[in-house]
């Protein structure tokens, strides 16, 4: 007799059913750690879907009362550890039920489902776990990031284009850059989040079942928005589109994070000397024993590599012509487990690490305009108070910069007879701005305070826009919040309906 005894069950897969041999040792074992993440979603799934089949009169109350007791029986001897150990991965409690209760018990809520829709769901699941909690996080550093930029609007340090000093901003307004950043990161993630919170249960592997499951009940008890509304697109093996945007959006994420890690390693360095980072963040060398090196953005600047890593293997790995890609998806989804979690660790020592920092005010202030930072109002000067037009305006202060670098003079040095031998020698009529207008249009403070253009650095439209970003992340930390809450209504109306089965089931 070719059926298990059901105290050794070990699941549909075995030789002498399709199969002539048994599967190798090591691919089951392959097989149990791609899912082994997979299992408390799972788990979920089962009794979601066995409260379903009773409601829907598809399984008999007792049975289904029968291996619900079952399912909340493993939940006391640890629900990971055990479906680990009767294998099985996504089947894993089928494999439990049947050895606890027999074949024709458990049997039997395995119906009109597939490893399809047992895989999709349980991915979802997990994807938007991640998805939620670097959310948070990324909110967090927002409102991090907000509270700094009030405290900074009138650190004025130097704004950079193609690795040069450029003009003059502040520290509050290079932050508030960084908030509007994530807050478009949060747009991002919560659409991702928004089209992978959609049930694929029921689809079964493409076509769904000839018995007729209630999917949007399933999908309700799971804490899902939706349900696909087509069968074969739920199905990550045949339309694996959102499991690409969700690396696509951390990795995007990643970037800006990189680049900051980036911005904060270089001000550390003596040439720059903009900040102090806390020595928590930091190591030495074993050879060189003056080193402070700055180890938390250089890591970060590490996982950012792993997250486009990760995208590039999910995209080759889910590539294919349609229903081909099935197991390659596991390694790239392990690659997207991590670099999520770590996402989420960056974001968060991000919120420790920036108000950790001292910054060198003096520092930044000094760099702000010793290298012609401000020249561009210079340029405004002759336009405003001499009614020169901009590209002649602009033509003679970059005559006045050069003829400064050519004697090493710097613009503390310009003087109303430098700014004359510039104008006569581009079209032959002095400047005519006296030393004060020239020192004014230099200044960097002045230069700040007089971009109140919405969008600029000056203190009170910055603090505007940090009043804006404010009220967005008050919207969006709210979104999040009420996502916590119906996630958390749906697990208790799972737990209810499971004890309703239980009741009703004796």
């Amino acid at each position: 007799m070719l059926k298990q005894e059901s105290s050794g069950y070990r699941g549909y897969r075995n030789a002498g059913i399709r199969l002539r041999e048994e599967m190798l040792p090591e691919l089951k074992e392959l097989y149990g750690a791609h899912t082994h993440e997979m299992l408390p979603a799972v788990h979920a799934f089962d009794k979601a879907h066995t409260v379903m089949l009773v409601e829907e009169n598809l399984l008999d109350p007792a049975a289904g009362a029968a291996v619900l007791r079952a399912l909340r029986k493993m939940e006391g001897e640890g629900v990971t550890r055990v479906r680990a150990q009767v294998g099985g991965g996504l089947h894993s409690g089928e494999h439990y039920v049947i050895r606890l209760l027999g074949e024709e018990i458990g049997g039997q809520f395995h119906l009109a489902r597939s490893s399809g829709d047992l895989s999709s769901v349980a991915i979802n699941v997990l994807q938007r776990e991640r998805l939620l909690k670097v959310m948070r996080e990324v909110n967090r550093l927002r409102r991090v990031l907000i509270d700094l930029a009030r405290e900074h609007t009138g650190t004025i340090l130097p704004g950079y284009s193609f690795g040069q000093h450029a003009q003059p901003m502040t520290l509050g307004h290079l932050w508030l850059s960084w908030v509007a950043t994530l807050a478009r990161d949060f747009a991002r993630l919560h659409g991702a989040y928004q089209r992978v919170n959609t049930s694929a249960a029921g689809a079964a592997i493409m076509v769904g079942s000839n018995f007729l499951v209630n999917r949007e009940r399933t999908g309700e008890l799971l804490g899902f928005d939706a349900v696909h509304e087509n069968c074969a697109d739920a199905i990550l093996e045949l339309n694996a589109d959102d499991s690409l945007e969700t690396p696509a959006v951390v990795a995007v994420l990643y970037h800006s994070l990189a680049k900051w890690a980036d911005d904060l390693i270089l001000w550390s360095t003596p040439e720059y000397d903009f900040v102090g980072v806390p020595d928590r963040y930091c190591n030495t060398s074993s050879i060189m024993m003056q080193k402070k090196n700055v180890i938390g953005p250089a890591e970060v600047k590490g996982a950012s590599a792993e997250a486009l890593g990760c995208f590039v293997t999910s995209y080759h790995a889910l590539k294919g012509t349609t229903g081909l890609p099935i197991t390659e998806r596991y390694c790239a989804l392990e690659m997207l487990w991590k670099v999520s979690d770590s996402a989420a660790r960056d974001l968060r020592w991000f919120c420790d690490f920036l108000p950790g920092l001292t910054i060198n005010k003096a520092r930044m202030h000094e760099m702000a305009w010793r290298h012609w930072a401000s020249a561009t109002d210079l340029a405004g000067a002759l336009v405003s108070e001499r009614k020169l037009a901009w590209r002649s305006a602009h033509q003679i202060v970059g005559i006045l910069v050069r003829l400064c670098e050519e004697r090493g003079l710097g613009p503390a040095d310009a003087t109303p007879e430098l700014l004359d031998e510039a104008a006569m020698a581009y079209h032959e009529q002095p400047a005519g701005l006296d030393q004060a207008a020239i020192r004014a249009a230099l200044d960097p403070e002045r230069f700040i305070a007089s971009r109140t253009v919405r969008g600029g650095p000056a203190k009170a439209e910055s603090l505007r826009q940090a009043r804006v970003f404010g009220e967005a992340l008050v919207a969006d930390e709210k979104t999040v919040a009420d996502i916590d809450a119906r996630l958390q209504r749906a697990s208790r109306a799972l737990e209810e309906a499971v004890d309703a089965v239980i009741a009703r089931g004796g």
